[in-house]
């Protein structure tokens, strides 16, 4: 079976928001198929009046009809050209918006088992392959069916014999289609799973630049990218074979098939059974028939292709979701209280947590340590939610009432991991991902306690851009604007992981007081090795 039940069912879910187009699309095709055998009646018509056979109506009307045939395909094909690159386009960002709101919002260990690489590969080459099936080829398979139908009936009403000689060439399709279709699935398989690995190798070559210069291991990583390119090719010929082979097969039979007609044809012609308008008319008809069983033959990769990118897209959409933020959060003194968790990150590795406990008071400042290992990190992330303890439990509090820690308790952290996370855009726009509606005013306080008002005095101001990883700031600049963005969250518990790493001793201890000072109520919670940032702590944890 070119495409599997499980595949047709999960296409007839996700194109529900494209029918309208494909409606459209259809009705276009199907119009372009009547005037295109339109045409082949007009022609007739008109050789067959210019030679005497045919005296309805004057050569001029005919020759009327014809051109307002033509002016019509013309129209159609303009207006088929519209709407696929305008709805087309609007399709397309609304399947690449629902998987990657899909994305997004999955379960963050789930996801963390694909590579980056491949579900961008999956969002632009399986998304687009989907969308344009669901838009562009289902109705141009519907239209050239109908297409090889009515062509055919002009053809048998006009002479039998020849429209059976012509269709003999099916069974040799639907042999073919059956016999390599499921190597090709296979083979395109293959392709998708190395095209991904080669997209994944370049984006993460062009993140850690710097550490392959220094490494000076540029020639290993471009020889692992050949190695990859080399299979891909290699793939790609073993597939295009496949393809070649039976394209060869039907355009030889096409060949006889145009061979037959024309002489049959000339033959009838000679013996005075048809005239030259109809002798003209089989020539148009065979390639309105061949064209379809042609345009059947490519829809045999296609499907293969997307009952690939269905199969890669499907395994994205059964990723689990998280639930919705709570809608009735705590107030604004939250404290955290750890019940007897334990963790491990798989059956066989070491206990991170092993009954750990720890309550920490609203409004308290804490440091917590540790070595490397010890499971700060995983601390982050359980309280964040990313993942969940094996047993035990974990709760924010306030002073009249306690909440679990899931993923919709998040409304009440906010956190700033390791590192310089600052996007691609302007100060601005990175401020803004901290709180949408914050004001210029909020926005200036949030970059005052970050001892980031150095951004004032660059040429355009908040407005001034950063590349990629906060190209164009130093570590200790990008630091500060992202702490400015942490803070504009307004969250009872403040969570920053290593957050002042990069800033000089005297610019640490200056920040750390002004969060303290600004934000008296609210939880403080540092993961820091850093003496300075201890000192000014009510509470450290070591871990």
């Amino acid at each position: 079976m070119l495409i599997s039940k499980s595949n047709i069912l999960w296409l007839w879910k996700v194109g529900k928001g494209y029918r309208l187009q494909a409606a459209i699309n259809t009705l276009l095709g199907m119009l372009i198929v009547g005037a295109d055998l339109l045409f082949v009646w007009c022609t007739k018509l008109a050789v067959d009046i210019a030679t005497k056979n045919n005296t309805s109506v004057s050569l001029t009307t005919a020759f009327a009809m014809l051109a307002s045939v033509i002016i019509a395909q013309i129209l159609l094909g303009l207006a088929s050209k519209w709407v696929k690159a305008t709805l087309g386009v609007k399709s397309l960002n609304r399947m690449h918006s629902r998987f990657f709101t899909l994305l997004l919002n999955s379960d963050w260990r789930k996801l963390r088992e694909f590579h980056t690489g491949d579900l961008t590969n999956r969002l632009q080459r399986d998304a687009a392959e989907i969308t344009g099936f669901l838009t562009e080829s289902l109705p141009t398979l519907v239209t050239t069916l109908i297409k090889f139908i009515a062509a055919f009936a002009f053809l048998y009403f006009m002479d039998s014999t020849l429209a059976l000689m012509i269709v003999g060439i099916l069974p040799l399709f639907i042999l073919m289609g059956r016999l390599y279709v499921n190597k090709m699935r296979a083979i395109t398989h293959r392709v998708r799973t190395t095209e991904s690995g080669i997209q994944s190798l370049m984006q993460e070559s062009l993140q850690h630049t710097p550490v392959i210069k220094t490494l000076q291991q540029v020639p290993y990583v471009v020889e692992k990218l050949l190695t990859l390119q080399k299979r891909l090719r290699e793939e790609i010929i073993q597939r295009t074979k496949y393809s070649t082979f039976t394209s060869t097969l039907l355009n030889v039979g096409f060949a006889t098939g145009y061979f037959l007609t024309f002489t049959w044809g000339t033959y009838s012609l000679s013996q005075g059974t048809i005239t030259y308008g109809t002798l003209i008319a089989f020539v148009q008809l065979v390639s309105q028939i061949q064209d379809p069983v042609r345009t059947l033959t490519r829809f045999i990769p296609i499907f293969v292709s997307v009952s690939t990118s269905c199969d890669r897209l499907m395994q994205l959409a059964s990723l689990p979701t998280e639930p919705e933020a709570v809608k009735s959060p705590l107030n604004e003194e939250v404290g955290i209280r750890i019940n007897g968790i334990s963790f491990s990150y798989n059956e066989n590795s070491r206990k991170i947590f092993d009954n750990y406990s720890l309550t920490l008071s609203p409004g308290s400042r804490v440091a917590i340590m540790g070595e490397t290992g010890t499971g700060k990190t995983t601390l982050i992330r359980l309280l964040l939610s990313l993942i969940s303890p094996t047993s035990g439990e974990i709760t924010l509090f306030d002073k009249q009432r306690s909440l679990q820690v899931t993923p919709a308790s998040r409304c009440h952290f906010a956190y700033l991991p390791q590192g310089n996370t600052l996007l691609s855009g302007s100060v601005r726009e990175n401020l803004l991902l901290g709180n949408p509606n914050a004001t210029e005013e909020q926005m200036n306080e949030a970059l005052e306690i970050a001892c980031a008002t150095f951004v004032h005095q660059l040429p355009n101001g908040i407005d001034t851009s950063c590349t990629e990883h906060g190209g164009g700031f130093s570590e200790g600049q990008a630091q500060r604007i992202c702490i400015a963005r942490t803070l504009l969250r307004k969250a009872p518990i403040l969570l920053l992981d290593e957050a002042t790493s990069a800033l000089d001793a005297v610019t640490e201890r200056k920040v750390v007081e002004n969060i303290i000072n600004h934000y008296p109520n609210h939880t403080l919670i540092f993961i820091t090795h850093r003496p300075e940032v201890t000192q000014l702590c009510d509470m450290i944890v070591k871990l």
